[in-house]
């Protein structure tokens, strides 16, 4: 295949007849804005034309009519460049009604996406010596959007019927009240996070989440950050056959044959604590891609361990802001939803119900998310498997609300009921004053020691 690297190679009149489609087409101009270099052009009357056209479009978003140009025409002081000038806009006039216009503009289009791309390897050549990677992924991913031609989006009054037609492919969560809550699952380009405190479970919901979207035949990309991705891959041989996970080992036969009928993939990839970014799931994605096994769902355990891109930010939470952001981001671009997890503070360790304030780290993430849910296991749910699951925000319908939730943390499994507040408050605070009332037979022990010494100093 013959690449033709420069304008000059697809001659003169090739480029008049961009220059004419750049003048009467506000649409080829509207796409090609952010590509066009007036120094690509050869002569020096056409890219006088051309920057004319970059200028005046800057300005008032429409090309220039021929008496803007003959006015600009006025102002140049060259004898020999406005000779040339006008001879050359006479030449562009004379293609109005060229059949192959539409050709030309397709074929400009991508020579200027290719010399987009060009440019952006010839800068990342001093970056690669230096070890900038990351600055020249960045450039090469602009330089390859950049190329994408622009979509106006949704033209409200014209579009009503593909309004209501249901474009949203949602995943279902393994909890009805939940799908009830999000129309269905989270859908394509969502986030959703789940709080909690250390060891309540909530790297164990995503197993769950994975595992329904496996067993409903979806592929499952699942990153972990803090544990391994052979103990993740035992916590769901555990969920599928229901054996606790301490005993997986010892029944591989019956896992591997439950494994033959599910219908989705999981694949699940380790990475180091703060040793990976959000370009790098993108491009693990994209091997899958590469290997026909597409992700269909993302979860990533969990999105605060990873590192983010701008290198200028020192401060801990807009760190921690810019890798959500750049979360959510990657979500829409690919169009799949994505779950994560995370941490609250000490003070929501405690509480039986955890709201928004108290998350981890900074307080700005609760806004980027389009599901927030919590989950608040205390010393004594541990015990008796018990839990509650807050609402903290909704995109999709009501939040604020509470279920509560019966665990089994040894095979991942959370069954979500009714939850009485009312009641549930009342009993603890008649435990509370149970407790405070109850004298243990040590403390009475000492008491009795203390009313005989009591005793015997008052006889002496």
């Amino acid at each position: 295949m013959v690449v033709l690297k420069n304008l000059s190679d697809y001659g003169k009149n090739f480029q008049s007849k961009v220059i004419y489609s750049l003048l009467k087409s506000p649409k080829f101009l509207r796409n090609v804005y952010d590509l066009l270099d007036y120094e690509d052009f050869d002569n020096q009357s056409h890219k006088w034309v051309v920057q004319n056209i970059l200028k005046y479009y800057e300005k008032y978003s429409a090309p220039p009519t021929l008496e803007v140009l003959k006015v600009e025409y006025q102002k140049v002081e060259n004898d020999v460049l406005k000779a040339s000038i006008k001879e050359n806009l006479r030449e562009i006039f004379a293609f109005s009604g060229s059949g192959d216009l539409d050709y030309i503009e397709n074929t400009f289009f991508e020579f200027c996406t290719n010399q987009k791309l060009k440019n952006a390897l010839l800068e990342s050549v001093d970056l690669l010596k230096t070890g900038e990677y990351e600055v020249i992924r960045n450039k090469i991913d602009n330089a390859l959007k950049s190329g994408q031609k622009q979509d106006i989006g949704h033209n409200y009054k014209e579009e009503t019927e593909n309004r209501y037609r249901d474009n949203r492919d949602i995943i279902p969560t393994p909890w009805g009240d939940i799908n009830d809550l999000l129309q269905g699952g989270l859908g394509n380009g969502d986030l959703g996070i789940i709080f909690g405190n250390p060891g309540g479970g909530k790297s164990w919901m995503l197993v769950e989440l994975g595992a329904y979207a496996v067993k409903m035949g979806y592929n499952v990309l699942h990153f972990t950050l803090e544990l391994s991705e052979k103990y993740v891959g035992r916590r769901y041989d555990a969920h599928f056959p229901e054996i606790p996970v301490t005993q997986v080992k010892n029944h591989q036969d019956k896992i591997e044959e439950i494994l033959k009928g599910l219908k989705g993939n999981l694949i699940i990839k380790e990475f180091p604590p703060k040793r990976a970014n959000i370009n790098t799931l993108e491009i693990y994605y994209q091997k899958c891609i590469d290997i026909n096994l597409k992700p269909d769902l993302i979860l990533v355990d969990y999105l605060d361990l990873l590192s983010n891109l701008d290198k200028s930010i020192k401060d801990k939470k807009e760190k921690i802001d810019d890798v959500y952001i750049d979360a959510k981001g990657l979500a829409k671009e690919l169009d799949i939803p994505m779950w994560s997890v995370s941490q609250v503070n000490r003070a929501g360790a405690q509480d039986d119900v955890i709201e928004g304030d108290k998350a981890a780290g900074s307080y700005d993430k609760l806004m980027i998310a389009d599901f927030l849910g919590s989950l608040s296991r205390k010393r004594k749910d541990k015990v008796e498997g018990t839990g509650r699951f807050h609402i903290m925000k909704n995109r999709y319908g009501i939040d604020g609300i509470t279920f509560g939730v019966n665990t089994d943390l040894s095979i991942g499994k959370f069954k979500f009921c009714e939850f009485n507040e009312e009641e549930y408050y009342k009993q603890q605070q008649q435990q509370q004053q149970q407790q405070n009332n109850k004298v243990t037979n040590r403390e009475k022990q000492t008491l009795k020691e203390k009313y005989f010494d009591f005793i015997n100093e008052d006889e002496s």
